[in-house]
């Protein structure tokens, strides 16, 4: 990397990184703050130690891939979480270098939103369902999604209003958005 490129990765205003099979290669001050690490504590480690659950971190991977194969692209929010076991909201924007073979070669942008979107207590199945609600996904598609029945999914958004004090759907969507009400 020429000076002019690797100072501009460096102090970028978001988590950068550069990714081969799901491991970091290089990341850059700001994404290794974001997760309360120094930037030499991550290069070489699995993604997998970022995310709140091994069983998140392989779903995330499988919906990622598929997403990727052709256009090499990929974006969502998720929660993410912090050295110290915090839990946060995180906006991941992904290009691969072999769309044919998504993870082989990536860069991948992080965004912390914890500042506009507060992580409450929730179970694996909540954040995976609040993850999906905030796609604009419907009962049936998540359900699809997860693998689990319709009604199923009613209970954990049900669930999920009660904790965020949400009166219905789309004041519970613009909790977990971060949209000021």
């Amino acid at each position: 990397m020429d000076e002019l490129a690797s100072l501009a990765f460096e102090n970028a205003p978001i988590g950068l990184i550069v990714t081969h099979e799901r491991v970091i290669r290089i990341s850059n001050l700001r994404f290794a703050e974001m997760f309360g690490y120094r930037t030499a504590d991550l290069e070489g480690r699995s993604l997998s130690q970022l995310y709140p659950s091994c069983e998140e971190f392989l779903r995330i991977g499988e919906l990622g891939r598929e997403k990727m194969l052709g256009t090499g692209r990929y974006s969502d929010e998720r929660i993410m979480r912090k050295r110290d076991g915090t839990l946060f909201w995180c906006r991941v924007r992904g290009q691969s270098l072999t769309p044919d073979e998504p993870f082989h070669q990536a860069i991948w942008s992080f965004a912390d939103l914890s500042a506009t979107r507060p992580v409450t207590n929730m179970t694996q199945r909540e954040r995976q369902v609040a993850t999906l609600m905030t796609e604009g996904k419907t009962s049936k598609e998540i359900a699809r999604d997860l693998g689990i029945s319709p009604r199923t999914v009613d209970v954990h958004r049900a669930r999920l209003m009660d904790k965020f004090n949400a009166r219905n759907s789309l004041e519970l969507i613009a909790h977990l958005s971060g949209i000021p009400l």
